[in-house]
């Protein structure tokens, strides 16, 4: 790779919360039971924007120097830092407004000239996002590319926050720059005592189940793990997404009924999952009788409906994930309908996702504190599991003066050596349909090129509205 297509990096400094009142002692937020299940990871946001109709990358800058503090009042535990306890090893913030990270830096490519069919990937070989320390809560990122477009990429990590976490962070970012103040609904929650244990703690043998050690004799060796999958990322259109989701709905005359019984169709993603399903299965069959789908579940509706007050799930900014899986048989998944594969979905996903699991999980994790755990089905024992991670239902809000952006996509490391399908399904800014970034055996990418229906088309730039931009 030639040197003028990495980041450089033209300056890195601290901002501070503009209201914050100095104290004495660091102020300490412990993590909760939750934000103990993912590993300690990286994780980012990454937004890019077509090139401005008014204003340059310089009026970005501008408007991150001048703004950024007051959106990190709102999110003062980000400008902490990430440190280990000292007795328990287990990490928590000590903020004392240290002060986010504001990097800016530039790319000597077009936004159009990156490998959209492997997009994460692309990204990486340019250095973006760029790397930060591990004790950073809260890096954020400014990159301009030859084309005039930028990116945008909210950096911290998992121990603390989940996808949800930044997506808010990303809107609030939005709405603060456009109205001067963040919306009484949109402010964040950092509130971790909403997920106690209870005093003794209870849970089921499943709650045990779902998580084994990730100590590395656990796991696959990393040449193993590295040369099983290929990386691809493709587009599905709007009309597919709603086509599918027909499709996999049950009947007029039985939805009608389901209707009147409190039921309903299926949603985009359990349309969406039952189809790839089938696809995995068809790929799977012959090599193995049975085959698994695996969800990584945010948990905030569900515990609102549960009781939790609306507005601290809603803008809590933490880990309330959980994952939910289904095995079933290759044969059942290919001879049944869509409308029963997307039930099958649902009823993982709902029978998983609910109070008592949520609350088992903080009583499990109370008393299995001293190893770091990893989900079972995705270690690679037993049949295959392609696991999903969705961030259709978030509503992004990326206009912070400079248009919308053109691409959201959530970026992390590999977790470990996890030997399992990976899919993240995104809805791209717009409505005009979905990406899915994904991490899969070549077999079921090739499954994907070849599909009959073309639901699955390569990411392009035109997809993104960049294909005006020249490919410097």
């Amino acid at each position: 790779m030639a040197k003028d297509e990495r980041v450089r990096v033209l300056s890195r400094g601290i901002v501070k919360a503009s209201g914050f009142s100095v104290t004495v002692a660091p102020r300490v937020l412990a993590v909760s039971n939750l934000d103990l299940l993912p590993q300690s990871i990286p994780v980012s946001l990454f937004c890019a924007y077509r090139k401005p109709s008014a204003g340059d990358f310089g009026d970005v800058v501008a408007a991150f120097e001048s703004k950024l503090p007051s959106l990190l009042d709102h999110f003062l535990p980000l400008t902490g830092r990430i440190v280990a306890d000292p007795r328990s090893g287990r990490p928590e913030v000590h903020c004392n407004n240290q002060g986010a990270e504001l990097v800016v830096g530039e790319v000597r490519v077009a936004l159009a000239s990156l490998d959209f069919g492997d997009l994460g990937a692309s990204l990486a070989r340019t250095g973006v996002p760029v790397q930060y320390g591990a004790d950073i809560a809260l890096s954020v990122q400014l990159v301009s590319f030859a084309c005039g477009g930028f990116a945008v990429a909210w950096g911290s990590n998992h121990a603390i926050v989940d996808g949800y976490s930044l997506c808010l962070m990303a809107n609030a970012w939005s709405q603060l720059v456009r109205s001067g103040t963040i919306p009484a609904t949109g402010t964040p929650n950092h509130d971790r005592s909403v997920f106690r244990p209870r005093a003794t703690p209870s849970y089921g043998s499943s709650a045990g189940e779902l998580f084994m050690s990730s100590e590395s004799e656990h796991l696959v060796n990393a040449l193993t793990n590295e040369s099983s999958f290929v990386r691809r990322t493709y587009y599905i259109d709007a009309r597919d997404v709603a086509t599918l989701r027909t499709q996999a709905s049950r009947d007029r005359e039985r939805e009608d009924a389901d209707a009147a019984a409190g039921e309903r169709g299926a949603t985009r993603v359990e349309a969406v999952s039952a189809y790839l399903w089938k696809v995995f299965a068809a790929v799977v069959g012959g090599s193995d009788e049975k085959c698994r789908m695996g969800w990584w579940v945010d948990g905030r509706r569900c515990l609102t409906a549960a009781g939790y007050e609306a507005a601290a799930m809603r803008n809590y900014v933490g880990n309330v994930t959980t994952f939910a899986v289904a095995e079933a048989s290759v044969e059942a998944i290919q001879r049944r309908p869509l409308p029963e594969v997307a039930s099958m979905v649902r009823e993982s996903i709902r029978s998983t996702a609910t109070d008592e699991h949520f609350q088992e999980l903080m009583d499990w994790v109370e008393e299995h504190k001293a190893a770091n755990y990893v989900e079972t089905a995705t270690v690679g024992l037993g049949s295959p599991v392609l696991a999903v991670t969705s961030f259709t239902s978030f509503s992004f809000d990326t206009d912070f003066g400079f248009g919308h952006a053109a691409l959201v996509m959530p970026t992390s490391v590999n977790r470990g050596r996890l030997c399992c399908g990976l899919m993240r399904i995104i809805a791209l800014p717009g409505g005009d349909g979905w990406l899915l970034s994904m991490r899969v055996w070549p077999k079921l990418a090739a499954a994907f090129d070849s599909d009959e229906h073309r639901i699955f088309k390569p990411l392009s730039a035109e997809h993104l509205g960049l294909g005006q931009y020249s490919r410097l």
